[in-house]
């Protein structure tokens, strides 16, 4: 986002610009407090007619006036520019206070010293306000993005995934095929007492296990003799 002094036209087209804009500005203004100013003071009857006089008579003086400020204030800023070799609030301060005294300068010294005071004053409220402005607008924009991060769940084993106890983070299904392995070796060699042999496990890691081949138990008969 620009700043107000690098948003604005070029040094020579910046005085049409102004004179333009602040003309504009004060006519609309003018027009609509002379108009009720015109309204309120008129007879009953003929306040219509009163407000449209009292717009067409003053509106037009208000915006010249409004003109003149802006086209000396810009013609100010230019010089300011052209003399400090760059764009920054303290020109329009300057340019405000020259303004200011200028304008007064037929009302005595005194007079035009207070004006310049009240016009550098009053454009440095408003260059500071622009600024705060731009400060405001601009922060979301340049601020880091927050991400948060799971904790970690007490009871898990170097912060394993969530669900599984500690103590149960490896392979459960792994851990299940052994323990079924063990509990068949176990019941085979105590009943048929061939037991198992065990084949030693290979690189990978797994193990093989091979059932001796015996002979099946006769089936029991159930008929009564």
């Amino acid at each position: 986002m620009g700043t107000p002094e690098t948003s604005r036209e070029p040094c020579p087209d910046r005085i049409l610009d102004d004179v333009g804009g602040a003309f504009g500005m004060g006519a609309v203004g003018g027009s609509a407090f002379h108009f009720l100013k015109g309204i309120y003071n008129s007879p009953s009857g003929t306040r219509l007619l009163g407000g449209t006089q009292a717009v067409r008579m003053n509106a037009p003086r208000v915006g010249g006036s409004f003109a003149v400020w802006g086209g000396l204030f810009s013609t100010f800023d230019c010089s300011m520019v052209y003399l400090r070799q760059k764009e920054d609030p303290w020109n329009s301060i300057f340019a405000g206070a020259a303004t200011g005294g200028f304008l007064s300068m037929r009302q005595g010294l005194g007079a035009s010293a207070r004006s310049a005071v009240f016009g550098g004053v009053l454009l440095a409220l408003i260059e500071g306000a622009g600024i705060m402005l731009n400060k405001v607008l601009s922060g979301p924009q340049n601020m880091p993005i927050m991400i948060d991060e799971p904790e970690p769940v007490p009871g898990m084993v170097g912060g394993g995934p969530p669900g599984i106890p500690a103590g149960l983070s490896g392979n459960p299904v792994q851990v299940a095929e052994s323990g079924s392995s063990d509990s068949d070796s176990s019941w085979f060699g105590g009943w048929f007492g061939g037991g198992q042999k065990k084949e030693p496990a290979t690189s990978g890691g797994s193990k093989t296990e091979i059932l001796e081949s015996f002979d099946a138990p006769p089936v029991p008969s159930f008929e009564y003799k």
